[in-house]
């Protein structure tokens, strides 16, 4: 065991702080001051060098007046003289004595300005630490909720305090995405709900018309074929169902391909579509289709308009009309216009209308045909190809929307 454990990695008890971006700031002040201040000591050092310099120069006369305190001759000492190698000895040493205080006086400011720019470095690294952590303290803690935040408690918020900086621009750009990301998850969950409730309702009626035909074992053939009838009639409504889910997530995805169309062209195939159902109805129907190209996908425009039309057509007064329009703006936009009479709808009503599974005075799809998906398609469609839709209440009753495409 012994011999084993000495051929075990030596353990490494010393840790490394994290590069955190407080670490990081607080060694880039560290840094930034460092090279300041030794800019500023190598400036300081060389004109301290300068000052020395012209002073000594300014006291090289002052050194003959060392000369002073030799007996001063009329004359100047005769070269090879004795006088003339005392005074020269004696500026030698006054050189050198110079020298070797210039040295001192240099090497003493090198070392007194290097200290104290070691001990300021020390104490800038401590406060850039310190303000370091003060400025990214809503980092933590813009970091910390974010953590907690999750699909179960979208409805909390940072709440950032403070003036309107970077940080609070910050917070409350999250805060606005929550909010966004709570209304998704509302309506999903809604979604899912309505979607659950209208495929359940077929099934549980079609096991209930299967289980009450086979419970009587005097069924006639016209019985089963009657009860068969009626299963495939809520089958057919579940496929319906299924298809405009199916519409709808498809157009949410966006665009796999667009070609040029003429909503003219497409309207006028819809309307010779509706006409059937608009007779039986007693629904008089006006067109005044005009050219109109735009670059779009051809079955989601098509499926646009076939659903326009028919909301016209089925949520309609009896003997009403419906309009259908296309044209083309000033502006080069392609625009569709359909409306129709019928009952009054408010305007606090209009929105909720091009949700899913919703109807006017219901919130949920009731007995009547279809299961309220026609216009929250129409919805996905617009919002796919980019278009402006709007829809606003008729005066006497019934709804105009219009869709307004971009420019081909």
């Amino acid at each position: 065991m012994r011999g084993r454990s000495q051929r075990l990695a030596p353990r490494s008890w010393v840790r490394l702080p994290a590069r955190t971006a407080r670490l990081r700031l607080t060694l880039v002040y560290g840094g930034l001051f460092l090279a300041c201040g030794a800019g500023l000591l190598t400036i300081t050092y060389l004109l301290s060098e300068q000052a020395i310099d012209h002073g000594s120069a300014v006291r090289a006369p002052a050194s003959s007046g060392v000369r002073s305190l030799v007996p001063v001759h009329p004359v100047e000492p005769v070269p090879g003289s004795q006088a003339a190698a005392s005074l020269a000895a004696t500026d030698r040493a006054v050189t050198r004595q110079l020298a070797a205080q210039r040295a001192s006086d240099l090497h003493h400011l090198l070392v007194s300005s290097g200290i104290a720019l070691a001990l300021v470095v020390v104490l800038a690294i401590l406060l850039g630490w310190y303000v370091a952590g003060r400025v990214l303290a809503p980092v933590r803690t813009i970091t910390a909720t974010a953590r907690r935040i999750s699909a179960n408690n979208l409805d909390e918020r940072l709440t950032l305090d403070g003036a309107d900086e970077e940080f609070k621009q910050l917070g409350d750009t999250l805060d606005d995405l929550f909010a966004r990301l709570e209304t998704a998850f509302e309506a999903q969950r809604h979604f899912v709900a309505n979607a659950s409730h209208e495929l359940q309702t077929p099934i549980a009626w079609e096991q209930t018309v299967l289980q009450v035909t086979l419970a009587d074992p005097n069924a006639t053939s016209a019985a089963l074929r009657e009860s068969c009838e009626k299963v495939l009639a809520a089958s057919k409504q579940q496929q319906g169902l299924v298809e405009g889910l199916l519409t709808m997530a498809t157009s949410e995805r966006g665009l796999d391909h667009v070609e040029p169309i003429d909503l003219a062209a497409v309207a006028d195939a819809a309307l010779l579509a509706a006409r059937a159902e608009a007779e039986r109805r007693k629904i008089e129907i006006t067109a005044a289709t005009k050219p109109a190209p735009i670059n779009g996908h051809p079955a989601l425009i098509e499926r646009l308009i076939t659903n326009l039309i028919d909301n016209a057509v089925r949520y309609n007064s009896p003997g009403g009309d419906v309009q259908v329009q296309t044209t083309t703006t000033p502006n080069g936009h392609a625009q569709l216009i359909v409306s129709n009479t019928g009952p009054e709808i408010p305007e606090t009503d209009i929105q909720r209308l091009f949700e899913p599974f919703q109807r006017l005075k219901t919130s949920r799809t009731n007995g009547r045909s279809g299961h309220g998906l026609g216009l929250s398609i129409v919805t996905a469609i617009a919002t796919a190809h980019h278009a402006q839709l709007t829809a606003q209440p008729q005066p006497d009753g019934g709804l105009r929307v219009s869709v307004e495409f971009p420019a081909a």
